[in-house]
């Protein structure tokens, strides 16, 4: 039987790390956290390698005394916290006292601060979680913090990282969360050596989501603002039109804390029903603000998550804060102004007036006597030609002997009967017999008959043989309603419903599984710059390979967005964005490589299929109709059903004739 003994302090020390620092994100998250408790207005971050290879964080905040440095360091150390009550009323975003230790327990730390009024500054290096001795150095006011090599003594954690380009990508989405959740801040974001984000800091919460996640996406938002109990909800909605295709674009804070929130989303979903297409989801960046008695952040080693004291509150003043702001944004405009109040400044003929004052004055104008116009002397009218049908094949120009009171009209009488002439002998009389001469034409030896194909080389051509016609269909379209829906009776005397965009959906899905090649591809003539987000940017950048093979041709153009420049064929250019967040969700979330290959192949058959309202032509029904009927289309790729069936004694007994 195993003995009881206490772990040793550094295998301690890498259990603990490995808890709170997962990834170069997570250290990023708490040395950040950090320089935002310590009151700082400008934060700058830079990365190499995704992280791996260098993180350095800087803020101008209070700093540290030189003294206190090896305490900082040592687990379960903080200044946040005194006694039992204040776990209860937890207001700062640290406040563990293990994210600096856990951190140097697994990488090389160098630290050097100021604080504010004093002369000289300290320096630290740890290695390992071993903090060698404190130095004096001059420094700015704040801190400084340097982490290299990171996992370089957890060689089991170092091989599960990901490619760099991933690494950075989750380092970019932290630091969007962060500048979205503290706008009187300025970040400042630095990757390889490039400027990937900045701040201004000037308070704003729209400034900020500018700088943070685009114009396109700053524009689409409209301001929302409400209160139920103690939750007091403000930020920013994407408008129900425009609507995303994924919810990577969903962020909540909570008391400046950045949370994944299912009861936020379900809140925020609820308020944009029956207002936004099915298949969309809106976008937002939401700040709740609760009582620190309120909210419990003590949940999650990573602090993402939350429990509320109230969540049928917290619930209640998200749904009706983003529900009367769309009812706002949605409202009538103003009915104009009445006729008559309408003033026409040009005094010109587009004059607008009621039935009253038209009235009086068509009356004031019948009541002045009437000036007759003064008569212009006519002109002469020409002579028209006319046709003598009577000798076809000439024409005859005339007088117009009609008088000039009457119209003009053309005197056509029909033509009994016309020769054209006989055919040229060579064309009229068979090969061998010279036509007849004529009165003014000689008379001419016969045209030699030459065959088409000489007898020497007649190909044998196989016998004709008799087409059938096709067997007719046990089956009949009966028509077509709201444009989704076909209605199709069967031999059976049985009536069908066949939803067209579901089934089509289901064709594409089988063919492109069944494909070995990849599919065809349209090179576009303006390529399209579709911005999503640095996440999802990264992410299907990453996996580049992967669109090659789906038909898509991009590359990075910057800041969250990609250049895309060649789309599969049957995919609109317009609907090029919506896929590829779509495949960004798809990658984010499959388990596998199988499992996301059939997510990208589903995104991709959606969007090629026919959709609901489009007005489709009888042959693409009969095919559909004809795939259904045979059994070969039962369910669309996302398991609902693709056809309804109403046999004959299911419609009788609705009309009671049974």
């Amino acid at each position: 039987m195993p003995h009881i003994q206490q772990l040793d302090a550094h295998v301690a020390d890498l259990i603990a790390a490995g808890e709170v620092v997962e990834r170069p994100a997570s250290v990023v998250k708490e040395l950040v956290e950090n320089t935002i408790d310590a009151g700082a207005s400008a934060v700058v971050v830079e990365i190499q390698r995704g992280g791996m290879g260098l993180i350095r964080v800087t803020d101008n905040g209070c700093g540290i005394a030189p003294e206190e440095l090896p305490t900082a360091f040592l687990r379960h150390a903080t200044s946040k916290l005194r006694c039992e009550e204040d776990l209860g009323k937890i207001g700062t975003l640290g406040f563990r006292g293990e994210a600096l230790a856990a951190i140097s327990a697994v990488s090389r730390v160098d630290i050097l601060t100021r604080r504010p009024g004093t002369d000289l500054g300290a320096r630290l290096h740890l290695e390992g979680g071993v903090a060698g001795a404190v130095e004096e150095a001059g420094a700015p006011e704040g801190t400084t913090i340097i982490v290299r090599d990171l996992f370089y003594n957890t060689p089991a954690r170092l091989k599960f990282m990901r490619k760099d380009s991933a690494e950075t990508a989750a380092v970019s989405g932290l630091m969007q969360h962060l500048a979205l959740s503290h706008p009187d801040i300025s970040f400042k974001f630095i990757k390889d050596g490039a400027e990937a984000l900045h701040t201004p800091g000037d308070g704003k919460l729209d400034s900020a989501i500018y700088a943070a996640l685009g114009r396109e996406f700053a524009r689409s938002l409209v301001p929302v603002e409400g209160r139920g109990g103690e939750a007091a909800v403000t930020g920013f909605v994407t408008k129900p039109l425009l609507g995303r295709g994924s919810r990577s674009m969903q962020v909540f804070f909570v008391n400046g804390r950045f949370i994944k929130s299912q009861l936020l989303t379900a809140a925020l979903e609820e308020g944009y029903r029956n207002q936004i297409m099915k298949g969309k989801f809106p976008g937002c960046v939401l700040s709740v603000t609760l009582p620190v008695t309120a909210v419990d952040v003590n949940v999650h080693p990573a602090k993402t998550q939350v429990k509320f004291a109230r969540e049928r509150e917290v619930f209640d003043a998200v749904y009706h804060t983003v529900l009367d702001c769309l009812d706002r944004d949605g409202a009538p405009a103003p009915a104009p102004k009445p006729a008559g109040e309408t003033v026409n400044p040009r005094q010109d003929f587009f004059q607008s007036m009621d039935a009253r004052s038209f009235r009086q004055r068509a009356e004031a104008t019948a009541s002045k006597p009437a000036v007759p116009p003064r008569p212009q002397p006519r002109p002469a009218a020409p002579a028209r030609p006319a046709f003598d049908s009577e000798a076809p094949g000439r024409m005859a120009r005339v007088a117009d002997s009609a008088p000039e009171k009457q119209p003009y009209r053309a005197a056509f009488r029909p033509v009994e009967k016309v020769s054209i002439g006989k055919p040229p002998a060579s064309v009229a009389e068979p090969p061998g017999k010279a036509a007849a001469p004529g009165p003014e034409k000689a008379e001419k030896p016969p045209r030699p008959f030459v065959p088409a194909i000489p007898r020497q080389q007649t190909l044998d051509l196989p016998e004709q043989q008799t087409i059938e016609p096709p067997k007719e269909a046990p089956w009949r379209i009966a028509g077509e309603v709201l444009h989704t829906y076909i209605v199709c009776e069967s031999e059976d005397g049985c009536v069908w419903l066949i939803d067209k965009h579901a089934a089509h959906e289901r064709m594409n899905f089988d063919r492109l599984k069944a494909a070995q090649e990849p599919p065809m591809r349209q090179t576009l003539l303006q390529p399209v710059a579709a911005e999503l987000g640095r996440e999802d940017a990264a992410l299907l950048l990453e996996n580049r390979e992967a669109l090659e093979r789906f038909g898509f041709a991009c590359e990075d153009f910057g800041d969250g967005t990609i250049l895309v420049r060649e789309v599969p064929a049957d995919i609109d250019a317009a609907d090029t964005a919506a896929t590829l967040e779509e495949f960004a969700e798809k990658l984010r979330t499959g388990r596998s490589p199988a499992e996301k290959r059939e997510g990208l192949l589903h995104t991709m058959a959606c969007k090629a299929a026919i959709k609901g309202g489009w007005t489709s032509d009888p042959a693409e029904l009969r095919v559909l109709v004809d795939k259904v009927q045979s059994g070969e289309v039962k369910y669309c790729p996302h398991g609902r059903p693709v056809a309804v069936k109403l046999t004959k004694y299911e419609l009788e007994k609705m009309f009671k004739r049974v």
